[in-house]
């Protein structure tokens, strides 16, 4: 069974003073804290999530 890709996300940025649905997409990426980083499947939904917020988080690809 192959590993499937997964991505590291960091939180870099504050959401203070953005607007709700980027915080809660911060939320959704399992981040809330400046200086979280979490490892997430690499899937479009995912992408998708991280560009919306692409201003507030670090993106680094795993190699697995």
């Amino acid at each position: 069974m192959a590993a499937k890709a997964t991505v590291r996300v960091t939180q870099t940025g504050s959401p203070i003073g953005r607007r709700a649905d980027q915080r809660q997409t911060l939320v959704g990426l399992g981040l809330n804290k400046i200086g979280r980083t979490k490892v997430l499947e690499d899937t479009p939904s995912v992408r998708g999530m991280i560009n919306k917020v692409a201003h507030l988080v670090r993106v680094d690809d795993d190699q697995k």
